[in-house]
Formats: structure tokens, C-alpha cells, sequence
């Protein structure tokens, strides 16, 4: 053996002792707990009471964070609850690019929603979470366009709410009209700020609908009252399904759809008539047969295999796998995913026939 085997072989002894079994990730987390090569990070650094059943999350991103989203995306956040890292996605309420180095996301509890509750009710300062970038196409084009409505019902002031404080911020505000729906005063997020804003931009107009003392805005004949001018206007809006399908069912008999911009917050499956398949798992060589309204994922785990998942709504991607062979549709694109070894998200495809996943 040569003289230079011995201490090569010590030093690869070293660095074994130094790095095992912990990852270059694991000490950076050491070091920062922001710091991570794998994922996207936050610290809370304070929670905002917005109403009785609403916060907002002021968080500092961590390493890898780049400021430079579009005024109403949202942005996926992940909190471990009872064990678990859950997965949600909220909108980001903060201006782009924000000198302070900081982003914030309003969040509205609902009665079902364990982390929405969580986040609101139950989230200290300095909890360090997870964070997916930001998307989403319901964004506001820079510069705006000259006359702007906004529509808008509960939590859906979110992200037109970063659309304002954008244009605001900016001094760029053109003609804007915003009628938003809430149940009562007190349940109205970003009152005071709204009406600050409504007080200094004259372009600015705020038409409030309190649905418990004047019922509900409908599209045929609210909108036409409180904005006449509503077919010369682009459009953004975001609230209930119900409240949206009234919009865009009047904007579309109006030869509008174009200048229609929604956003729903409750997930839309597109393609789920699906006709469905068999299965296979290349690694396990386990076969299962499911309809087209079976995922991926659950066909594994019906079949017994052990799943990589994460948020289960094709958030953090932590289900990718490579489809070898046949085809799968995206639930919520109704986009069509054929072989050779394309990753696909096995929490959001069901398959469109036969196929093979390298899992």
C-alpha cells in the first residue's frame, strides 16, 4: 500500500464522522433555521387580529425567497398540526419587492378548516414554517388599466387587497370602483384601511354591501347600480363560487368573458369523467385497477404502497414521480400527462387509461 493511503483514508474517515447521518441541510438549519437547500422557510414574526375570526401573518422569509410576485398571487404555507405538516394556499396581502424584507398573508378561520383555525387562533410568533412560491394568474398588469372594477365578498378582498396597496404604493391608481360584500362592519377585513384609501385617492370609490342589513349583491342588477359604467371597465373578482358564477355568467351574456378576471378559492377539478385504468408500480411491480376520479396516490395507497406526499392539493410537490409509460389528466387543468418518464403530481392525475409510475 502506498505511504498516501493511510492518511487519504483518514480524512474520507473524517468526513464521514462529520457528516453522518446528517445532511448538508441539517446544519445549515443549525446555524439558521431559515437556511435551507431543500425548501422554502419562514419565521412568523407577529399575528394581526383583522376581525373576530380573521389574522394577518406578518412572516420573514427565509434563504432562496425572491420579492418578486405579482400583485394577487398566493403563495402555499405548510405548519406542522398534530404531527403533520398541512398544506394551505393564501394570498399574499403585501406589496412586491417590500423594503422591509417581510410578506404577509390574511387568513379567515373557518369551521372546518384546521390550519385556517390554527393560523389564526393558535400560531406564536417565531413558529418557522414552510412556504411554496408564489403563483397564480389573477394578477394585476403593470401599469393597470385606466378603469378598474373590483368585486369582492369575504376573504376575496385578499388579493385585491395587494392590488391596492400595489397601486397605491406606486402612486399609479387609475379609476378603480370596489364593491365588496361582508356580513356586517365587523366582519368586513381592512375597514379602516379601505376607507383611509377611499378618502385620500379621489379615483378611488368604495361601495360597501353588508349583506345583513342590505342582502346580498347580485351581478344582474347591483353591479349595474353601483357601477354603470361596468361594461367599459376590466374586472377583477374573487369571492363564493356562487357569487362567481353569477359574474361570469353576466359578463359572458354581455360579450365580456375577456375582461373578466376571477379567482375561486375552493379548488375546481376540470376533467374528472375520466374513464380511468390499471395501475402499475414499476419498483413494487404492484398492479391496481381505479376509475378516473381515483388519484394516483390513492390508488397507491389502496393498493398498500407507501406514497410520497405532502400537502395532497399539488402544492409542495412532494408527490413527483416519474410516469413511465401511458397517461394521466390533471384534475385541475384537465391537461393530459402522457410517458416517458414526465414527473407528474400523483395527488392531483388520475389515470386516462393504462399506466406505469417509476414508484
Amino acid at each position: 500500500m502506498s505511504w498516501t493511503a493511510s492518511p487519504i483514508r483518514q480524512l474520507r474517515s473524517a468526513a464521514t464522522r462529520l457528516t453522518t447521518p446528517l445532511l448538508p441541510d441539517d446544519y445549515l438549519s443549525k446555524i439558521n433555521p431559515l437556511w435551507s437547500a431543500r425548501e422554502l422557510r419562514g419565521r412568523v414574526v407577529t399575528v394581526i387580529p383583522e376581525t373576530a375570526d380573521a389574522a394577518t401573518l406578518v412572516i420573514k422569509p427565509g434563504w432562496g425567497w425572491q420579492f418578486d410576485h405579482q400583485p394577487g398571487q398566493y403563495v402555499g404555507i405548510a405548519v406542522a398540526v398534530a404531527g403533520r405538516f398541512r398544506w394551505r394556499s393564501y394570498s399574499l396581502t403585501s406589496v412586491p419587492a417590500h423594503h422591509d424584507g417581510l410578506i404577509t398573508i390574511t387568513v379567515k378561520a373557518m369551521p372546518e378548516g384546521l390550519l385556517s383555525e390554527h393560523l389564526v387562533r393558535g400560531l406564536d410568533p417565531g413558529t418557522v414554517v414552510r412556504l411554496a412560491a408564489p403563483q397564480g394568474q389573477f394578477v394585476l398588469p403593470d401599469p393597470p388599466p385606466p378603469r378598474l372594477l373590483f368585486i369582492t365578498a369575504g376573504s376575496g378582498i385578499t388579493p385585491v387587497m395587494a392590488m391596492l396597496r400595489t397601486m397605491d404604493r406606486r402612486d399609479t391608481m387609475p379609476d378603480v370602483v370596489l364593491t365588496h360584500s361582508a356580513r356586517d362592519r365587523d366582519d368586513m377585513l381592512f375597514h379602516e384601511e379601505l376607507h383611509d384609501l377611499a378618502s385620500s385617492k379621489p379615483a378611488f370609490v368604495l361601495h360597501e354591501q353588508f349583506t345583513r342589513r342590505d342582502g346580498r349583491l347580485t351581478p344582474t342588477h347591483g353591479i349595474a347600480r353601483i357601477c354603470p359604467d361596468w361594461r367599459e371597465r376590466h374586472t377583477w373578482a374573487c369571492g363564493p363560487n356562487t357569487l362567481l358564477d353569477e359574474v361570469a355568467t353576466t359578463w359572458a351574456d354581455a360579450g365580456l368573458s375577456d375582461a373578466l378576471h376571477l379567482e375561486r378559492f375552493s379548488a375546481t377539478f376540470a376533467g374528472t369523467e375520466t374513464e380511468g385504468g390499471t395501475v402499475r408500480f414499476s419498483a413494487s411491480g404492484i398492479s391496481t385497477t381505479v376509475d378516473g376520479a381515483t388519484t394516483l396516490m390513492q390508488a397507491g395507497e389502496q393498493a398498500g404502497i407507501l406514497m410520497p406526499f405532502g400537502c395532497r392539493m399539488g402544492i409542495c410537490h412532494t408527490c413527483v414521480i416519474p410516469l413511465t409509460a401511458g397517461s394521466v389528466r390533471d384534475l385541475r387543468t384537465g391537461t393530459t400527462h402522457h410517458g416517458d418518464h414526465q414527473k407528474i403530481q400523483t395527488c392531483v392525475t388520475v389515470p386516462t387509461g393504462d399506466c406505469v409510475l417509476d414508484g
